[in-house]
């Protein structure tokens, strides 16, 4: 026997809101779900052949995240603190002072930089370690450190893992190096930190492929408060660099997409070979400078700020391999560098397109609005000999978390203009060593 139900207009007009409103809570809660998984970066990824994710240093990925948030005016001030302490370093490398062999920021944990996962010994332990384009060896805080942080890397618990003597070719390439006892040994100094570190080997793995008999600082003690807490991975052009040591595996060739620091995400990629390089890129020639031919120095030609060539004097950009002035490539430099005669052509010039509104200053930064600014902001271009390095704002410009003050991110330099990492974000950045060249293209990576 069946029952036929019957419904009157307004009760089947009731069952129909009632169905609607479910459904609507539904997708609604689908895709809540939806954007909080795009928002929450997956930490545990793993790297896919030779591409490995690179974190910023403050990413919710990071265990060196600061541990208390700081003010937007506190943050800038911080960043700038640290990228005056990175200028001197890079400096003193110029000058060919060779003493100083660390190169990203002062406290690493609250200067922006970024890390990507490495696997040191056998078996391998993990260890996070900064990216830096400007620096060689590798220094790897060791168990029992005095002074490193707790993330150290145990070396009685690798069988790979040996340490240098004094005869070794390395430890002849180490200009600091000494030899109290058998073992290769090295003093440092960086800012107000000095380092004692013996000269090792071990096995090594970025992606997927081990460098055998990796050499590296493994850092046994340190006094002051200026040593990362994680290590710095040395990406520059010197035979100690992990590009050089790499070679028969990557052909010394690399590339970084460095994602935005204010990105929820913070994650780009670090691809190691010549395998899934970009096709379609441009590239300007690296030049060398024989009193540190670690450092990536290219040709800065000229600034563009909206349709004008800034009229820069010659001599502000020009590459001099006597002095080591020119123009570097780098990754752990926060805000670019211009010395101060390039730099004020720049800044009157941009400056003058922003019209009558008033000037103010945060720190180093001597361009701050106070008001809003988008519609008249021009564009910004760094042009070099085969390539120009067009500039979203982002790039150029930092603002306010409240949105109520916006600052030129750039400042003067005394002798070395410096290509920062902000200017770098969200760009494919393709270091082709064997050819002697470096590529840009833009690329979301944020």
């Amino acid at each position: 026997m069946f029952v036929k139900y019957a419904y009157t207009p307004h009760q089947l007009h009731s069952k129909t809101n009632t169905l609607m409103e479910a459904l609507h809570l539904t997708l609604l809660f689908l895709i809540s779900l939806t954007v909080v998984h795009s928002l929450s970066p997956n930490c545990e990824s793993t790297s896919h052949g030779s591409t490995l994710r690179v974190y910023h240093v403050s990413s919710p990925c990071s265990p060196f995240r600061p541990k208390t948030s700081l003010s937007w005016e506190e943050s800038v001030l911080q960043m700038q603190a640290d990228d005056k302490t990175r200028l001197v370093y890079l400096t003193s490398l110029v000058a060919g002072r060779s003493f100083v062999l660390i190169g990203s920021g002062r406290q690493i944990i609250q200067s922006p930089t970024y890390i990507v996962k490495a696997n040191i010994g056998t078996p391998a332990q993990s260890l996070l370690m900064a990216l830096d384009t400007s620096t060689d060896m590798a220094l790897v805080p060791c168990a029992g450190c005095l002074g490193c942080s707790s993330s150290t890397f145990d070396s009685t618990k690798s069988v790979s893992f040996s340490s240098l003597a004094c005869g070794a070719d390395q430890c002849k390439q180490v200009q600091s190096s000494s030899c109290p006892g058998t073992t290769c040994s090295l003093n440092m100094t960086y800012g107000g930190s000095t380092i004692a570190a013996n000269l090792a080997q071990d096995n090594v793995t970025l992606a997927t492929d081990s460098v055998i008999g990796y050499s590296f600082s493994c850092v046994e003690k340190v006094s002051g408060g200026s040593f990362p807490p994680q290590g710095v991975l040395g990406l520059g052009r010197g035979p100690l660099s992990f590009v050089s040591q790499s070679k028969s595996l990557y052909m010394s060739t690399f590339s970084y997409c460095l994602p935005s620091f204010k990105s929820s995400n913070f994650s780009g990629t670090l691809r190691l070979g010549l395998n899934g390089q970009p096709k379609n890129i441009k590239f300007t020639p690296l030049l060398v400078n024989p009193r540190r031919t670690s450092l990536y120095y290219v040709n800065l030609i000229g600034i563009r700020v909206g349709s004008k060539v800034v009229n820069i004097p010659q001599g502000a950009l020009a590459f001099n391999p006597n002095t080591g002035a020119g123009t570097i490539i780098d990754s752990g430099t926060v805000f670019t560098r211009l010395v101060d005669a390039a730099y004020t052509a720049v800044r009157d010039e941009f400056r003058r397109r922003m019209g009558k509104a008033a000037v103010s200053s945060l720190g180093g930064f001597d361009t701050c609005y106070t008001v809003p600014i988008g519609k008249r902001v021009p564009t910004m271009t760094f042009m070099f000999p085969g390539l120009n390095m067009s500039l979203p704002q982002d790039n150029f410009l930092i603002h306010s978390s409240s949105g109520s003050t916006t600052c030129l991110a750039m400042s003067a330099s005394p002798a070395l203009n410096v290509i920062a990492n902000m200017q770098q974000q969200n760009h494919r950045v393709l270091f082709d060593i064997p050819n002697s060249r470096l590529g840009v293209s833009r690329e979301i990576c944020s």
